[in-house]
């Protein structure tokens, strides 16, 4: 027998152990009986669709489902009659645990009212593209009011002033033109914003949108702080731009310190005798 053919059986007979083996393994794994470990659940309500802000939840709206019992939902229900008939207060996804914080109480109703906390108010206002931002204003998002007053009389000049700041949007669109959206799956128009704000905050407004023309500015949600501006009017809109101050430095002072004088050469001297005579004479 050639070498070829001695290297050719024993790579046979090694692949078909290798394969006999395996199969060995499989049917030994596959004869393992299946052991199903019982976790302890309880029963918990959530979405059976997605529910807008505002829908009175019926029981097509909900549906019961284990919950492993080791996990459980904070303020979640145990039983449909305890959300039949209770507004949503936040919009709430399919599949989502419905628990206390995101409905309202029982008998308040739904639609906006049970969103407005206890205190507050909310006031619409008309906008358009410009207005709302390019429809960047939406629920949730934070704005500033912006007021523009137009000239009333010969001394009166017109000026343009934050009035209300960090205030949220609640809805953006009428309630007809969300329903009708969601309908035909096209983005919302929000020719109407919904803003929540103080009752002192909604008489602003309202002011505001007598007299002028409202803006609304978006604001990062971290930055919290209050909008102080003193406005703007027509002189101060084209008055040239203040230059930056011009910073004087100071040049430093530079001290010159005079140097020693040289040290003044040492004479060497060596003494001559001549005859009867000693001198003292320089080397040159």
């Amino acid at each position: 027998m050639s070498r070829n053919a001695r290297l050719a059986l024993v790579l046979a007979v090694a692949l078909g152990a290798a394969a006999a083996a395996s199969f060995v393994v499989y049917r030994a794994v596959s004869s393992i009986p299946v052991r199903e470990v019982e976790v302890a659940t309880l029963q918990a309500v959530v979405a059976a669709k997605s529910i807008p802000v505002g829908t009175i939840i019926t029981r097509d709206d909900v549906r019961l489902v284990p919950w492993p019992a080791r996990s459980p939902v904070p303020g979640a229900f145990t039983s449909i009659d305890g959300v039949v008939n209770r507004g949503a207060i936040v919009e709430i996804s399919e599949n989502e645990p419905l628990t206390e914080t995101k409905l309202a109480p029982l008998g308040s109703g739904g639609g906006l009212p049970p969103t407005i906390p206890e205190g507050m108010r909310a006031i619409s206002v008309k906008t358009n593209e410009v207005v709302g931002v390019a429809g960047f204003v939406i629920p949730g998002t934070r704005v500033d009011v912006v007021v523009t007053l137009k000239q009333r009389g010969e001394k009166s000049e017109p000026i343009s002033r934050a009035v209300v700041s960090n205030v949220q949007v609640l809805t953006a669109g009428t309630r007809f033109d969300q329903e009708k959206a969601r309908t035909e799956g096209k983005p919302i128009p929000s020719t109407v914003v919904t803003l929540l704000v103080t009752p002192q905050d909604a008489e602003r407004i309202a002011l505001a949108a007598s007299e002028g023309e409202i803006t609304l500015t978006l604001r990062n949600p971290l930055d919290v702080a209050r909008t102080n501006t003193s406005g703007v009017k027509i002189a101060g809109l084209l008055a040239e731009p203040e230059a930056p101050p011009v910073v004087k430095r100071e040049r430093p002072r530079v001290v010159v310190k005079a140097l020693p004088p040289p040290p003044v050469p040492r004479i060497y001297t060596v003494e001559a005798i001549r005859a009867a005579k000693r001198s003292e004479e320089p080397i040159r």
